[in-house]
């Protein structure tokens, strides 16, 4: 994948980074993460590919020696819960812990709005009774990154999502 792909995941990290800069300020009572808290760091966590790029460019040596956190949680974990490529982690990882809410089509018009928040934040205003603008909204951010795969790789590009753990050297020879 080429620079330029890698820059514009880049800047659509630092986008992320400042919505979510404001709801941790907004919300910066009731959220408890912090370097080692890992719960929600889960084997499983998929990216697109030009996502998958940025990782690759910043921690080729990490990818082709290192050895992948043990399966259960994310390979990206080191021994004490930390996130070895934190810098560059993905959008999905930028954005656990704040409230989400997100919409569910039920017909053309319509729609079911759906809320939640890492257990571990919970505490404060019962995430149904934030305002829209509190909550981290899901759906046109995964647009917008989808969109980016689809500049770089064309129209019709894969949107096929990749396993972190697959991006280890050591995770493909087993």
């Amino acid at each position: 994948m080429s620079q330029s792909a890698i820059d514009k995941v880049e800047a659509f990290h630092a986008e992320v980074d400042i919505g979510v800069s404001r709801l941790e300020a907004l919300h910066g009572e009731r959220l408890t993460c912090h370097r080692g808290c890992h719960s929600c760091c889960l084997d499983g966590i998929t990216v697109l590919e030009v996502e998958a790029a940025r990782i690759r460019a910043h921690h080729a040596d990490l990818l082709a020696t290192g050895t992948p956190n043990p399966e259960g949680a994310c390979a990206f974990l080191d021994h004490e819960g930390a996130c070895r490529i934190y810098p560059n982690r993905p959008y999905v990882c930028r954005t656990q812990g704040l409230p989400f809410r997100w919409l569910e089509p039920t017909g053309p018009d319509e729609g079911i709005e759906y809320r939640d928040i890492c257990p571990l934040n919970e505490a404060g205003t019962p995430v149904e009774h934030l305002p829209p603008d509190a909550c981290w909204t899901l759906g046109s951010t995964e647009e917008r990154l989808a969109g980016i795969q689809e500049e770089v790789q064309g129209s019709g590009a894969d949107l096929r999502r990749l396993a972190l753990r697959s991006l280890f050297a050591q995770a493909n020879t087993t």
